[in-house]
This record gives C-alpha cells, structure tokens and sequence, in this order.
C-alpha cells in the first residue's frame, strides 16, 4: 500500500469515529431530553439507601462476574484454562 493509501485510509478512520462519537453524543441527549434527566453514564453509583438495602450491592463487583464464569465452565462453554485466566484477569492478579 502507498504512503498515500495509507494516509487516506487514517483520514478516513478518523473520520469514520469521529461521526460515531457525534452520533453516540446525539443519541444520548435526545435520551436525556426525552427522559427529562442528565444521566452521568461514566460514575454508576448508588445512593446510599438503596445500596444498603440491596444485599447484592454489599459485595464487590467481581464476585458477581466470578459466580457467571463459575457456571459457564459448569456448563462446558469455558474450559479450566479460560476460567482461571479470565478470573486472574478479573482479580487483577
């Protein structure tokens, strides 16, 4: 591929997310304008009533993901390899 391919491909990848930023960007706002509410999709805290009535909300997120891939590799869909690298993933280990 030439130098210039090359270049005009890069443009036209960078343009390409570009408009599907700008179209994500929109489709959130005219959820939100239809919603009547600004959602901050990046922090998904919650409050602290409902996360102390809410017994799963007690335990850390990972143990939730753990318990998923426990049943896929009892269900033969993971084998013991993926389970154990996919969990020291998880763990951060």
């Amino acid at each position: 591929m030439g130098l210039m391919a090359e270049r005009g491909a890069q443009r036209r990848g960078a343009r390409q997310t570009y408009r599907t930023m700008a179209r994500m960007q929109r489709r959130r706002s005219f959820v939100q304008s239809r919603l009547g509410t600004k959602e901050d999709f990046s922090s998904r805290e919650e409050p602290a009533e409902m996360a102390a009535s809410t017994p799963a909300a007690s335990e850390p997120e990972y143990v939730g993901e753990l318990e998923r891939l426990a049943q896929l590799r009892e269900q033969g869909i993971l084998s013991d390899e993926e389970f154990q690298a996919k969990k020291q993933q998880i763990l951060g280990i």
